[in-house]
Order: structure tokens, then C-alpha cells, then sequence
């Protein structure tokens, strides 16, 4: 494992395997290594690709402090692009990944949309219309971690059932991440939001957008908005584990038809 230092934090990163880089994000409060067991670790079925995954700041391996604005979406998107820089610097990558990592890459493939050459959103999070109510069950929870724990996060989070394309996973129930980073990283997501319609739609590289039903932290409606909005895009939904699983195949072959 390599650490990157970039501003406020250090990130925690492994690179393997050999041919054009391939990197794989993870979402909010996850890390790179709880990716495969969540069924989102799109990097299954790849051959001849070079595999790059890291913890965003304050997640997992990766440290961080405890200030908001460090965990808004643009910041993380600097992070990903400035590793990238570090790592492959020049060279054109397909990336991945879910719910907050989807955000991070839309916002990343804006700003330097030279450097992908494809892009995997999964489980788009609420945004526009949607992200008010999401905003405000983070900063619950951020109150809930300052006031009584971690512990009482797991708690709540129990009772939420998951969606049924996760019917048969084994739910990660306490956050990759510190009590004392929590809060911030909670309301650093609260004040995220997508980019707006017009910026979306200026986005030229090919985007495969994969979505799941019933999760209202992750609707269908973002997923399918993004899909009226990105020119070059596909987009997949699944209802069940079953087709949960053909995800990774999925992104190979999208990945084999837009070489580097």
C-alpha cells in the first residue's frame, strides 16, 4: 500500500496488474477494500488492465481532518486527479464507482475530461430535487455521532432495509471511517450536489450509468436524469441480486469497446 500526500490529508492507495489503468472508487463512510463484498467492485471480469483503488480522504486506510468542506465532492475530485497525476501521469484511465465515488468521477471527468476514457457511474446519489431531504438526514447523523456515538449510527442504520439487489449481501453496517472524522465527512456530503444540467451535458465521455430500485439514497431518477443528460451514456437497472451480478461483466465489455 502507497500513501499520497495531498491538502489535509494522506491517501491510502494499491495499484496492481498491468495495461491502461483502471481506477475503482468506493461510497460514502466505505473504503476500497469493503467494495467487493458490497457487490460494487466492477473490476471482477477486467483483463489487461492495471488496477488502481484508494480510500478517499478520512475513509478507510486514507487520513483526514475534521473540517466539512475538505469531504464536499469537488474536493474529492482535485484528490482523485492530483493521484492520478502522481500515478499515471498523461495517460487516459476508465474509472468506477458507486453513490459518493460516482460523484467524485462526474465531477473529476469535468474538469479533465482528456484523462478518462470512460466513466462507470453506479448508484447515483440523490441530487438537485432530491438532495434537500438527503442533506438533512446527514446532518442527523452527524448530530447523532457528536451526541451519542458511533454506536447509536449503527444502530439507526439497522433498521433501514437495503435495496432488494443486496437482498442476499451481508450489510456493512459500522462506517470505514473514524468517530472523530464522522460528522464532518457527513456534512461535507450534506452540502453536495451534483453539477447542474447544462455543465452535465457538455460531458463527452462514454458514461455506462448502473442503478439499483428501492433505495431512496440512491433513486433511479438520478440515474435516469444523468442518462438525458450525458450524450454518450448507457444505462442499466437492476431489481435483483441476480442482475446485480452481471455488473462487472457489463462494465468489461463496455470498458473492451472504448479502448485506450
Amino acid at each position: 500500500m502507497g500513501l499520497f500526500q495531498t491538502a489535509g490529508a494522506k491517501l491510502a492507495y494499491q495499484i496492481s496488474g498491468d495495461g491502461p489503468i483502471f481506477v475503482q472508487l468506493h461510497g460514502l463512510t466505505s473504503c476500497a477494500s469493503r467494495e467487493q463484498r458490497a457487490g460494487l467492485d466492477m473490476t471482477l471480469s477486467l483483463e489487461d488492465c492495471r488496477v488502481l483503488r484508494y480510500d478517499a480522504r478520512g475513509h478507510g486506510s486514507s487520513t483526514g481532518r475534521a473540517v466539512p468542506e475538505d469531504y464536499v465532492w469537488p474536493r474529492l475530485a482535485d484528490d482523485l486527479l492530483e493521484l492520478l497525476d502522481e500515478l499515471a501521469p498523461g495517460q487516459k484511465v476508465h474509472a468506477a464507482g458507486p453513490s459518493m465515488g460516482a460523484a467524485t468521477l462526474l465531477y473529476a471527468a469535468l474538469r479533465d475530461p482528456d484523462r478518462f476514457a470512460t466513466l462507470t457511474l453506479m448508484v447515483p446519489p440523490t441530487a438537485w430535487a432530491t438532495r434537500a431531504g438527503q442533506a438533512a438526514t446527514y446532518q442527523k447523523s452527524a448530530e447523532l455521532v457528536e451526541d451519542h456515538g458511533i454506536g447509536a449510527f449503527v444502530r439507526v442504520g439497522r433498521q433501514v432495509l437495503p435495496p432488494p439487489a443486496l437482498a442476499d449481501r451481508p450489510k456493512e453496517r459500522v462506517p470505514a471511517v473514524s468517530q472523530e472524522l464522522l460528522p464532518s465527512i457527513f456534512r461535507g456530503a450534506g452540502v453536495s450536489d451534483l453539477p447542474g444540467a447544462e455543465q452535465i451535458g457538455e460531458l463527452s465521455v462514454p458514461t455506462l450509468l448502473l442503478a439499483w430500485v428501492d433505495d431512496y439514497a440512491h433513486p433511479v431518477s438520478t440515474a435516469e436524469k444523468l442518462h438525458q443528460l450525458i450524450p454518450n451514456s448507457q444505462l442499466q437497472i437492476a431489481e435483483t441480486p441476480e442482475e446485480l451480478g452481471t455488473w462487472p461483466r457489463r462494465v468489461s465489455r463496455f470498458i473492451a469497446a472504448h479502448p485506450v
